[in-house]
């Protein structure tokens, strides 16, 4: 130990590199790391002295720099893109990254992120390939569609389909349907953007097939339908089945685009959920495009699918802006694993996470508040009321967005109002962030609710685990 002394109050870098506990820090962090962060340490100590202090501490030494240091390099080290528990009673969040992906997707991008591979090279002919081969195969299969691609995001796929298909023409759509998705995304922006002239007709509530019969013209590119599927609306309403909006279409001569969002490839009534119109129904329907999104009901990556008529399919592909919104191999590796998923629908919920949390039974989750609900208590005694309640969750990312899930839920009520509900529930949120794995959850009615719809039972020995540490925040 080199303790500071009134003539010399801080140790110099080499005393404080020079302790056996410098060992470990170097080895984990390397040599010109922990100088600087020790220097760093120092450097504030000193405007400390400057700023008037005789001692920026009194036990300012070697040892007292150096566990500094580490905690800062520790700090510096964890990655900014975490794990997280979820107990929001979101289970698609946007916020928290949305569908989790199943070990074999996992495994399948760790094995192309690792080793060279085959991304777009024909194995079988010895030459270039197409990097939409790995997964239009499968595409075409659960869909029924003749042909399919895959870019970044469901909005890319809106917009390369819209700049492919109606650049510098009209692009006629129902009024009622002129979304806007999280980040204010919205259908008429990206319409500019892809240089495409918007047609609305009809009104907000209702459109009628003599509204887009009156719109076609020589200067009609498409006629496009936007699946809302982050709203709806309720009473006097009517809009054109996809039947009649494929014929009117095609009798023009044009194509016939839908864009449903969500995207989800199977009938989700088959698993007690509320019905979702799935891209093979839509095209069974006349739609000669489909967008939709891999990572929402589909339970993949982010990526944004088109699937449809083999000859429009081939257009989007010419189209420059296709490479700028391609997805990379792991995207594909991840896409891959799972649509080969959708081929044993009789395991598909167990196996799928984003299906099986949805799916989920309300008893299940309540007996999973009733285990965890004695250690979060004992963890909080004196500081809240921890209770189990009955609560709703939701789909989330624009899914399903009236519809609710029965779930169960702890509530964390302060045990003393002495600094006011709101001060302490922020407290007790701050500290559920601040664990090594953050918890995620919610405050409404006066409480902090933690939905554990999205706790599974693997989840809970490392939720329980850190608990310790949460005691010891709240009770600092």
């Amino acid at each position: 130990m080199c303790p500071a002394t009134p003539a010399s109050p801080l140790p110099a870098v080499h005393r404080v590199l020079a302790l056996p506990e410098a060992g470990p820090l170097t080895e984990r962090f390397g040599r010109t790391a922990l100088t600087e962060s020790v220097r760093a340490i120092l450097a504030q100590a000193r405007r400390q002295l400057a700023d008037g202090a005789e001692h920026p501490r009194q036990d300012v030494d070697a040892a007292w720099v150096l566990a500094r240091a580490g905690k800062a390099l520790e700090a510096a080290a964890r990655p900014s893109l975490r794990p997280v528990f979820n107990l929001t009673g979101t289970v698609l969040h946007t916020n928290l990254g949305r569908a989790l992906l199943p070990a074999e997707a996992v495994e399948a991008v760790a094995a192309v992120l690792a080793h060279p591979s085959n991304l777009e090279y024909d194995l079988e002919r010895g030459r270039r390939g197409d990097r939409d081969d790995h997964v239009e195969g499968l595409l075409r299969e659960i869909t029924g569609a003749e042909a399919a691609t895959v870019v970044n995001n469901n909005a890319a796929a809106v917009f390369l389909c819209l700049n492919t298909l109606g650049l510098r023409r009209e692009v006629v759509v129902s009024r009622g349907e002129l979304v806007e998705i999280g980040g204010s995304f919205r259908i008429p922006d990206i319409m500019a953007r892809a240089g495409c002239r918007l047609r609305e007709v009809g009104t907000t509530n209702r459109t009628h097939r003599r509204d887009f019969e009156e719109a076609l013209g020589p200067r009609t590119a498409l006629v496009m339908k936007a699946h809302t599927s982050n709203y709806e609306v309720q009473g006097f309403t009517s809009s054109v089945p996809e039947p009649e909006l494929a014929a009117l279409a095609h009798g023009h001569g044009i194509p016939f685009v839908v864009d449903l969002g969500s995207g989800s490839l199977v009938h989700l009534e088959d698993w007690g959920l509320p019905a979702e119109p799935t891209p093979g129904d839509t095209l069974a329907h006349g739609a000669d495009l489909v967008t939709f999104s891999g990572d929402k009901l589909l339970g993949g990556p982010q990526a944004g699918l088109v699937v449809g008529r083999r000859d429009l399919v081939a257009r989007v592909k010419k189209n420059p802006l296709k490479r700028v919104l391609r997805v990379g191999k792991e995207t594909l590796a991840a896409l891959e694993a799972i649509l080969r998923l959708y081929r044993d629908p009789d395991r598909l919920a167990e196996r799928l996470p984003t299906l099986r949390l949805l799916t989920r039974p309300e008893a299940d989750v309540r007996r999973a508040a009733e285990r965890l609900r004695p250690a979060l208590a004992r963890a909080l005694e004196g500081i809240a009321v921890v209770e189990v309640a009955p609560c709703s969750s939701q789909v989330g990312s624009g899914s399903l967005p009236v519809d609710r899930l029965p779930s169960a839920c702890l509530t964390l009520s302060p045990a003393h109002r002495r600094q006011g509900e709101g001060t302490a529930l922020k407290r007790m949120e701050q500290a559920l962030r601040a664990l090594p794995v953050p918890v995620v959850g919610r405050v409404a009615d006066g409480a902090l609710r933690l939905d554990l719809r999205c706790l599974e039972p693997a989840d809970e020995p490392a939720f329980i685990g850190q608990l310790g540490q949460l005691a010891r925040a709240l009770a600092g």
